[in-house]
């Protein structure tokens, strides 16, 4: 498999599309499904890692939206909606009862209950930012019947249905009892849902290739579909994803025909595929992403808040979006960690970020702190248009204030792998990443999984931070949004303070498909329910 990808890459860089594409179709298909109605598509990275609660991936996050369902999900106005459930709460807000609509069948043949949706709100609750709040005054979670499942607190948390019906960064989905009852630091074994789509796992080549098939016993809702909400109805048969790191191939594929769908293009390219009348590019998501970079505070040298600090400093969000967007039409400079354009925006903090860096500063911290010359080991992917170019900025720009860096090259999904190691550097541990988040996950202190301080219990780089968690707990108990975007306030100064992470500026990426292709949702998620494939 990889050795006919990496022929059809040559062949498509040299032009030769017409015997690529034959290649590439013999690659994609089998005898067997080659009249199947299919929808070929390159997303942004190769899949690997296929736990959604495990990691954070947007790539994960995908799959398990075409494999799994929610209970609630957010439509276009951030607005929670049934969608495996309906709910209730009572008058006190200590007691939320989630009822299971009918209909609601696994892929293996057995019915969904409560007890399977018990058992996979603990789990993800162990992981999630907003749900370790939820159980933190969680006094019982149980099945109270087949269908019915009854959510007591200790103490009112009036944001639990927000953060249930969140549609990224975790998404609490739903798996059979006997796979959510896996220990949340173990990775699942069986890829059970009871979405719309079945993962067909003898096809699935890790990195290179997934397929999913039509599950023609799921049901949808009736509503018409809004972001994750609503009636997810398939037209089609298979749903094909390939990996493409050359975004030139990618291009050429789509062209030729050979493949339906890019996720993500890159904006220098742009003139290539808006030439081409037989393709469509559009930007499917309105609000954009937020680019980032993380460090890890359990090892040297960003152990030091003089040094983390000193990293931010070195860095400028120019110089990253410049180099990795181009066209300042579609990038944006903002040091608001809950994102410019949504309600709890604010950018305490982040002028050094937002006016080129200031190096001279980081150098005197460097000399302030000590620094011994400890290597930053900065992991780098390589196959990811969007994250390609940050680490290389980076790595200039702390070599610039006086840091020793240690540049170390690999695939996006090696960086997902290996950021889940506390081991230290040395050893196959790092020391700082890049990555990218939709404005929605982390547009508040509940969502936004790089602010719980929950040291290891928290997200990749395991900050211990107390008054994080004092302030999240303030934002829970505000009784007005205006206390609440006080509270928002306090926690962007304290975070750029102790660098929780860094952000990076707003960018958009355009999507393009071929013309034959029509639906597709415009959600921050790619989706491929609703969408349909003329031949």
């Amino acid at each position: 498999m990889t050795e006919a990808l990496n022929l059809k890459s040559r062949l498509l860089r040299r032009g030769g599309g017409i015997a690529a594409g034959a290649l590439l179709a013999a690659t994609l298909l089998t005898p067997a499904v080659s009249e199947a109605q299919t929808i070929t598509g390159v997303m942004h990275s190769g899949l690997r890692v296929l736990d959604p609660v495990i990691t954070t991936a947007h790539i994960t996050r995908n799959h398990a939206y075409m494999i799994y369902d929610v209970l609630l999900a957010q439509d276009e106005n951030f607005e929670p909606q049934p969608q495996m459930a309906d709910w209730e709460v009572s008058d006190d807000g200590l007691t939320y009862t989630f009822t299971l609509r009918d209909g609601l069948v696994f892929h293996d043949g057995e019915a969904v209950t409560a007890e399977d949706a018990v058992a996979s709100l603990n789990r993800w609750g162990k992981r999630d930012s907003g749900g370790q709040l939820i159980f933190d005054v969680t006094e019982s979670l149980e099945a109270t019947d087949e269908k019915t499942l009854t959510w007591t607190l200790s103490e009112p948390f009036e944001p639990l249905i927000s953060v249930i019906s969140k549609q990224s960064a975790l998404p609490p989905f739903i798996m059979p009892k006997r796979v959510a009852e896996t220990s949340a630091d173990t990775p699942i074994e069986e890829h059970i849902g009871s979405g719309p789509f079945v993962f067909v796992e003898d096809e699935f080549d890790p990195g290179q290739r997934v397929v999913y098939e039509r599950f023609d016993d799921y049901v949808p809702r009736d509503e018409e579909p809004s972001w994750m909400a609503g009636g997810k109805h398939v037209y089609v048969d298979r749903v094909v994803w390939v990996n493409m790191a050359d975004q030139q191939t990618a291009i050429n594929a789509l062209g030729a025909g050979e493949i339906d769908y890019i996720e993500q293009v890159q904006v220098d390219l742009l003139p290539m595929v808006e030439s081409n009348p037989d393709v469509v590019v559009e930007r499917r998501d309105p609000l954009g992403y937020q680019t980032m970079g993380r460090m890890n505070f359990k090892h040297p040298p960003f152990d030091d808040k003089k040094l983390r600090q000193a990293a931010l400093l070195a860095l400028s969000q120019e110089d990253v979006l410049a180099t990795m967007v181009g066209n300042p039409e579609y990038y944006e400079l903002c040091g608001a960690i809950f994102g410019c354009g949504t309600p709890l925006a604010d950018e305490t903090g982040s002028e050094s970020l937002t006016s080129g860096g200031d190096p001279e500063a980081a150098a005197q911290l460097l000399e302030e702190a000590g620094y011994d010359g400890t290597p930053v080991v900065l992991m780098a992917p390589t196959d990811v248009v969007t994250l390609n170019d940050q680490p290389v900025v980076a790595a200039q720009a702390l070599r610039n204030a006086g840091f020793v860096v240690d540049l170390q090259p690999m695939d996006w999904q090696s960086v997902v792998t290996r950021r889940a190691s506390m081991d230290p550097p040395s050893e196959g541990g790092w020391n700082i990443f890049f990555t990218n988040w939709m404005l929605p996950e982390v547009a508040d202190p509940l969502i936004n999984v790089m602010l719980n301080g929950r040291g290891d219990d928290g997200w990749f780089g395991w900050p211990e931070d107390e008054a994080v968690e004092a302030l999240r707990a303030d934002y829970v108990a505000a009784a007005s949004p205006e206390e609440q975007a006080e509270v928002a306030r306090k926690i962007q100064a304290h975070a750029l303070d102790e660098v929780l992470y860094v952000p990076l500026g707003q960018y958009f990426f355009p999507q393009a498909t071929g013309t034959n292709i029509s639906g597709i949702i415009p959600a921050p998620v790619p989706v491929f329910w609703n969408v349909k494939k003329e031949d």
